[in-house]
């Protein structure tokens, strides 16, 4: 079977591109398919999503070149402030505040729009030589032999790799046909995003508000502007999405609160169910999977894409050297590599994002009590607190050289 291409990568929303810019970096001709047209993947319209790109993703963004395409829509994220309460009560007076300035890297982040971190991702592999993006085309099958693994698209067309990449997403058609099972479950919660202009400045300061039926983000735009996840029980979140943006607004104001002043909505409301969705493998025969197609976990902590590009900067990171040293980059050992790198990272972040939901989201006034003195604990511990503030910029444990701001 005639190889054509080092890597195929199956979904080419942001890990997927971004895997794919990576390993051609370090030389690897790369396939990037997706069913999505051209136009679909460039829409310039704001749809609700923001993400909170820690430290170190910064760091990898700006080690591939792309930071500078995107960094003056970025805000950064200058203190956190994370409390307990009920929604029209207020904040508990015991919270947990970390400040940027107990660090020496700089902002523990910063927060920016989809649309522009999509576009300039998707502008870069459309420039690299190296990529050959493949648009709406959809994977029918795939196989795996001889030292390859190809693909075969609804329209006949087959494509031939060393290694298979999913980045197709929670419902991931790459894992399901390589045999990977998946654990998952339903937190009856529902996400409603969207975009709030606000009278008062937020000094880029991200609140996360937790209350009985899920949390609140408010997470600092670049302006009066903040981007909200607000977590609600599913039929009350289904409730507020057919209200009119005024009764919306009515309903977000007493969990909002009064900080930044009058509130508006900025553009369109989204609403995403949630659950948490685990890989049982990260690895299969010739196949690797990355983001939300190796894992989906809770959206509290803001930490869904970074996750998933620390798969990116590992994976690209294992396959490049071993490249460089003569291997087979699809073989079962180069990929164990990968598998051992990121297996206890993203079990770990799952557990801890499923157990502060659990712990959070509840009414019991002896649970209420235990967290909200453990808050206010940690608030006093400045050496606690300055590695959590380092965990959250994602400064912490074996970090691949992009994620450190090197070249690989």
């Amino acid at each position: 079977m005639e190889i054509e291409h080092d890597v195929l990568i199956v979904g080419a929303g942001l890990n997927g591109p971004a895997l794919a810019l990576a390993l051609a970096g370090g030389g690897l001709q790369v396939a990037l398919v997706d069913s999505g047209s051209l136009a679909v993947m460039a829409e310039p319209h704001f749809d609700g999503r923001a993400y909170a790109l820690a430290h170190s993703t910064g760091r990898m963004l700006q080690a591939m070149g792309i930071w500078e395409d995107v960094q003056d829509e970025a805000e950064p994220i200058l203190d956190i402030r994370v409390s307990d309460g009920r929604a029209g009560e207020g904040a508990s007076p015991l919270f947990l505040h970390f400040d940027h300035r107990e660090i020496d890297e700089g902002p523990m982040g910063h927060l920016l729009e989809d649309r522009y971190l999509r576009n300039a991702l998707l502008a870069r592999v459309q420039a690299e030589d190296r990529i050959t993006l493949i648009p709406e085309a959809e994977v029918a099958d795939q196989a795996v032999s001889s030292g390859a693994v190809s693909v075969t698209l609804t329209d006949g067309r087959v494509l031939t790799a060393r290694l298979l990449v999913g980045s197709d997403g929670r419902a991931s058609s790459v894992a399901a046909r390589a045999g990977i099972r998946r654990t998952e479950w339903d937190y009856g919660q529902m996400s409603l995003v969207a975009a709030i202009a606000h009278e008062k400045p937020h000094h880029g300061c991200a609140h996360q508000f937790f209350m009985p039926e899920g949390p609140l983000a408010i997470l600092p735009l670049p302006g009066n502007r903040s981007s909200i996840v607000w977590t609600e029980r599913t039929v009350q979140a289904q409730a507020c999405m057919v209200l009119d943006d005024q009764a919306f607004l009515e309903a977000l104001r007493p969990r909002f609160g009064a900080h930044l002043g009058e509130i508006s909505l900025a553009g369109d409301r989204y609403s995403y169910p949630l659950g948490l969705s685990l890989a049982q493998s990260l690895i299969a025969e010739r196949v690797a999977l990355t983001g939300d197609a190796a894992h989906g976990i809770h959206p509290l902590a803001g930490q869904g894409l970074n996750l998933g590009l620390r798969d990116v900067a590992a994976l690209a990171e294992v396959l490049i050297e071993a490249r460089r040293r003569g291997e087979d980059i699809g073989a079962k050992p180069v990929l164990e590599r990968y598998r051992r790198w990121r297996g206890f990272d993203i079990a770990a972040l799952a557990m801890a994002t499923d157990g502060i939901n659990r712990v959070f989201s509840n009414d019991n006034p002896l649970m209420r009590l235990g967290r909200d003195l453990a808050l206010g604990a940690i608030n006093a511990a400045p050496t606690l607190r300055r590695h959590l503030i380092r965990e959250a910029a994602g400064l912490t444990g074996d970090l691949p050289r992009l994620l450190q701001g090197r070249p690989i």
